[in-house]
């Protein structure tokens, strides 16, 4: 194993010692990450810096971290979508290592041969009512080129100003997302951004790929089989391409699903354990020496997972319509109600769903349902529904 790859190891087994376990639910707002961030300050003051570089269109802060004091500059940037916030949990308990290790080699090594720039939570608007788009409507990831949002200029003159060499693009894709034909959950997907429709390679690009190779690294230890590479296609409005564009390698790290894991706190855990290992592999030089391949060959990111399959019941229908034998795909909404998160399924697809996986599958072989009972479109109580069924792996 590689020196990252021993590092990281350590790190995931004693992540539970070190984890902002105040942070408990994926739905906090500004006003908490900005108390957990003075925490975190108050024990790290001599080497982390927190400053407000702007505000949204509401008026809150927006803010920037800096630690480290060497040549190799690290950007990072999560919750540019207000509803993405496993990233910035993982950054929480980043800095939470830093400062509960901050006298051992790796963090020393970490701080005197890198400089870090953060900007945990580009869209606290959004954050706040827990949505993609900020307050004015607008998907800043949609906002690099015209800059007409704060956000999106906060973000790019941060990154003008410290003209980083490497960027972390963080953000949360839907849970539904597949590896390839594998029918695993991708639980991370990884894409080095194009640089223009071509897909041309150059320096930028390839240093990023090797990036996204330690991530694969120090990763598939625990998640082999479960991470994707994510569509390259060239989108000129978006900032993970145009930031590689500016000359920043540039890696898009999207946090996806993972069994038993709604609130994707087991996510979370290898987004720390990513960041900081990346942070090392930086800091030793040992991305320079990765392997571009284990990155470009990752399976696509594809679409066939449905949260719950009821597999093969027979569907009754009113007189005139004979029986038949079908899949039922069903997926899991939430919404808030009175602070408290209800979640309910909806039925999303009906017939042969052979070729689809699941977190929960059903089998029903030899029972049946009323076809009114699971109509397209249809708020079900999952439970209830599957009363009489066998419960089998996803």
């Amino acid at each position: 194993m590689s020196k990252t790859q021993i590092f990281t190891r350590a790190l995931f087994d004693s992540y539970d010692t070190f984890k902002v376990k105040e942070v408990s639910t994926r739905r906090f707002k500004h006003a908490e990450m900005m108390e957990n961030l003075r925490s975190l300050q108050v024990s790290m003051s001599e080497v982390l810096t927190i400053q407000q570089v702007g505000t949204s269109p509401e008026g809150r802060s927006i803010n920037s971290l800096a630690l480290g004091r060497g040549n190799k500059k690290i950007f990072m940037w999560s919750q540019m979508h207000g509803d993405e916030p496993t990233a910035t949990m993982g950054i929480f308990d980043m800095l939470s290592y830093f400062a509960r290790h901050r006298s051992t080699a790796e963090v020393q090594r970490i701080l005197s041969d890198t400089s870090l720039l953060i900007i945990p939570m580009l869209n606290p608007d959004g954050a706040e009512r827990f949505q993609r788009r900020n307050a004015q409507g607008v998907d800043i990831n949609r906002d690099a080129s015209q800059l007409r949002t704060n956000e999106a200029k906060i973000l790019k003159q941060m990154r003008d100003s410290f003209s980083p060499e490497f960027g972390l693009n963080l953000h949360d894709q839907e849970p539904r997302y597949t590896v390839g034909s594998s029918g695993k959950v991708a639980t991370i997907a990884l894409l080095a951004p194009a640089i223009d429709r071509e897909k041309s390679e150059n320096a930028v690009r390839l240093r990023a790929k090797k990036i996204a190779s330690v991530i694969v690294d120090v990763l598939s230890p625990y998640i082999d089989g479960h991470i994707s590479r994510y569509d390259d296609s060239f989108e000129p409005r978006a900032f993970g391409d145009n930031v590689q564009k500016w000359g920043t390698s540039t890696v898009l790290i999207e946090s996806g699903g993972a069994i038993n894991d709604p609130e994707k706190m087991t996510i979370r855990k290898l987004n720390c354990v990513a960041l900081l290992g990346i942070c090392y592999a930086v800091a030793t030089g040992e991305n320079e020496n990765a392997e571009i391949s284990k990155y470009e060959q990752l399976p696509d990111n594809t679409k066939n997972l449905y949260d719950v399959i009821i597999r093969d019941v027979i569907l009754t229908f009113g007189k005139g319509i004979s029986p038949i034998v079908a899949d039922i795909g069903i997926n899991i909404e939430e919404s808030v109600d009175g602070g408290l998160v209800r979640r309910r399924g909806k039925v999303v697809d009906i017939g042969d769903l052979s070729t689809f996986t699941s977190f929960t599958t059903f089998d029903a072989t030899g029972k049946s349902l009323d076809s009114e009972a699971v109509k397209l479109e249809n708020y079900v109580e999952v439970e209830k529904l599957t009363t009489e069924f066998r419960e089998v792996r996803g």
